[in-house]
């Protein structure tokens, strides 16, 4: 389906970039010839990365969201990875926390969007791929922050679809389930602490307890579905939200 190098002249954006999911894509999206640029909190990792891929470091923090606001952006595909999760009962939620998250995984996806767009629009070419989750569809307990950041990016790419489609411009929604990354494992210990249970167990019975396929995805997995979404083929694929959550929606 692919030719060797089908991204070359593309230039990308891949946010979270230095490791887990953002990591997986900067490799991919480099591997197909496309430029990257790593844009990551961790200036060491970010560079080290982009050094390895013939990139660019983008050393931010995302959060910080009124430095955005008169950003420019230029490049052909935006990934919107960056995340963090916090598992907190509501009444217990600090909301100096369930700020931060809407800051981080929701006005930031806005105000990246907002920069890349015109110049997407004048070359008549645009990809905005957005890392959501099965909790951009479904909810769980202890994780309203996260959950209600990621039904907010739900809407905005829907949105960004309707409005970029006449300009070449698409935006889609990737919505894994669990992937194994830091981040996941951190749930999975906090998990096991909010409820008072074993790690193993934690996998078992509250993460894989909805899913026909019993793992863990691979963040080469994800990163296979972003560079389909970032080619040429994927056009007429706008507004969408791909699960890979191995069944866990399907309920």
């Amino acid at each position: 389906m692919f030719r060797d190098g089908h991204l070359a002249g593309r230039t990308a954006v891949v946010t979270g970039g230095a490791s887990g999911i953002g990591a997986a894509c900067v490799r991919a999206l480099a591997g197909a010839g496309a430029t990257v640029t790593v844009a990551d909190l961790n200036a060491e990792a970010a560079e080290a990365l982009a050094t390895e891929v013939g990139g660019t470091a983008w050393v931010a923090d995302l959060a910080d969201t009124q430095a955005l606001e008169d950003l420019t952006l230029d490049a052909d595909i935006l990934v919107n990875n960056a995340g963090i999760q916090r598992v907190t009962p509501i009444h217990e939620f600090d909301p100096q926390a369930w700020r931060f998250i809407h800051r981080l995984m929701l006005e930031s996806p806005f105000l990246l969007t907002r920069a890349v767009l015109p110049g997407m629009y004048e070359r008549g070419f645009g990809r905005i791929i957005n890392l959501s989750s099965a909790h951009g569809l479904r909810a769980s307990a202890f994780k309203s922050a996260y959950v209600s950041a990621k039904h907010g990016l739900e809407g905005l790419s829907k949105v960004t679809a309707l409005e970029g489609g006449a300009h070449g411009v698409t935006s889609n929604c990737i919505n894994p389930g669990y992937v194994r990354t830091a981040l996941v494992e951190k749930q999975i210990a906090d998990q096991a602490t909010t409820h008072g249970i074993s790690e193993d167990e934690v996998l078992e019975k509250i993460m894989l307890t909805h899913s026909a396929v019993k793992r863990l995805a691979e963040p080469e997995e994800v990163a296979a579905l972003v560079l389909w979404l970032a080619s040429d083929v994927s056009g007429m694929v706008t507004g969408a939200s791909y699960t890979m959550d191995g069944g866990w929606t399907a309920q």
